[in-house]
């Protein structure tokens, strides 16, 4: 059996290091580039060093922005409500509600959920950031937007006992999302029935 060079079999495992890309997958798009122009593969290329160089985090949500920018386009908008704080687990989540053009208010990105099994404690995520945003005042409401899972559960109910004490309300997304899904993949009007019929956490 003929053996691939190494530089093809370095790429197609590193695509097969990709979340919902399998060894075909890798296979095929390792062999597209290698028939494609060399244009394609450089802007792939450039792409993913800039991915990296040249993105950060917000100071204040912990969104993805540009490099050397401390806040993100959201939390530098005037025009956005920042009594009104959404907290999603990942950047895609945040990406997600936007595209219903419905919530017109500022997020809280967490950067995963609790996870005991996998050793994932609160000290690990960006809760005490969102604390002491809640703290400096101002917060009129907080819509947490976890996916409706074990652990976004999990993780909704222990931020609900930090927030209450605070005196402000919390809310969560209404149950129009399907248990185990992801809000990434949710279609806007799930997303839109969900974000509008929020509801006090019990």
């Amino acid at each position: 059996m003929a053996v691939l060079p190494e530089p093809v079999q370095n790429l197609a495992l590193a695509f097969e290091r990709l979340p919902g890309i399998g060894p075909k997958t890798a296979a095929r798009l390792t062999f597209y580039l290698l028939r494609a122009p060399d244009e394609v593969s450089r802007q792939l290329a450039e792409a993913l060093l800039a991915l990296k160089s040249q993105t950060a985090l917000c100071e204040n949500c912990f969104n993805i922005t540009r490099a050397g920018q401390s806040l993100c386009e959201i939390c530098a908008n005037p025009e956005r409500d920042e009594s009104l704080i959404c907290v999603v687990e990942e950047p895609l989540d945040a990406l997600a509600i936007e595209r219903t053009a419905a919530f017109k208010g500022r997020y809280h990105v967490l950067h995963g959920v609790l996870s005991p099994i996998e050793g994932i404690g609160p000290e690990d995520l960006k809760i005490r950031p969102l604390l002491e945003r809640v703290q400096r005042g101002g917060v009129r409401e907080i819509i947490l937007a976890t996916n409706p899972s074990l652990e976004g559960d999990a993780t909704a109910l222990y931020l609900r006992q930090q927030l209450l004490p605070l005196g402000v309300r919390v809310t969560r997304l209404a149950r129009g999302l399907p248990v185990g899904g992801d809000l990434e993949y949710a279609d806007q009007n799930t997303l839109l029935r969900a974000l509008a019929g929020r509801q006090e956490m019990d």
